[in-house]
């Protein structure tokens, strides 16, 4: 295992330590035990999970500022925040989901790991926010919503200055052209867009960047699941 994930790491630009492939290592090995019990992800052969999660994650670490505070809103299994922490162990990572079991899984997890400034909450995004409006850095989601819904969710956690940002599939253009009065209500412009090809997987990722221009106005995120039911559009 080790062997493979040193391997397919250095050939998307990551140099993994020891201490990392064995932290990545334990993930995996934990992730697939825990799985049985809580259903957390339908990927679970090792290749896949290397790619479609691990690699998926990190692809935009080089873009993440020093010592930055990221939330990762919708974490899951941890996806991307704790792969990130991983490779980044200088960021302070909040991990906000709402559902309690994940959140309890990321807890034992990241203690098996060594994982040291990660920050864990069982809540719904809007619910937090009103504790952590534009107290972040980085605000960060994959696999969570369109990108309408996403950036209502997403960019009242950032800061003046800071970015969200989105990890989308092939149709990011799409979806951005869908998101572009949602980006602008909300104090965004998008920034960049950077695609990666997973050529395991014969897959285009693409992240979606949108820096934080404007305080975004007080009555966002609206609550009642609004954001996913009447979006911005």
């Amino acid at each position: 295992m080790k062997k493979l994930l040193t391997t397919t790491f250095h050939k998307y630009g990551i140099e993994l330590s020891e201490k990392q492939a064995e932290q990545f290592e334990q993930y995996y090995t934990y992730l697939v035990e825990e799985n049985e019990k809580f259903n957390l992800t339908a990927i679970t052969e090792k290749n896949d999970v290397v790619i479609k999660h691990f690699i998926d994650s990190v692809l935009p670490f080089h873009d993440i500022p020093q010592n930055a505070s990221v939330i990762d809103v919708g974490t899951g299994a941890g996806f991307p925040g704790v792969p990130l922490k991983i490779v980044r162990p200088d960021i302070h990572v909040t991990l906000l989901d709402s559902l309690n079991k994940r959140v309890e899984f990321l807890k034992r997890l990241c203690e098996r790991l060594g994982l040291e400034e990660v920050t864990f909450v069982h809540a719904r995004a809007e619910d937090y926010c009103k504790e952590k409006r534009e107290k972040f850095d980085i605000a960060i989601s994959r696999a969570v919503a369109a990108l309408p819904t996403l950036a209502e969710y997403l960019l009242p956690f950032v800061r003046k200055g800071g970015n969200a940002l989105m990890y989308k599939a092939e149709k990011a253009d799409e979806e951005i052209k869908a998101g572009e009065k949602a980006i602008k209500t909300l104090g965004g412009r998008v920034e960049k867009v950077k695609n990666y090809l997973l050529e395991e997987v014969d897959g285009t990722r693409n992240v979606v960047f949108i820096a934080k221009i404007t305080p975004t106005p007080s009555k966002y995120p609206r609550p009642k699941n609004l954001p996913k039911t009447k979006p911005i559009v």
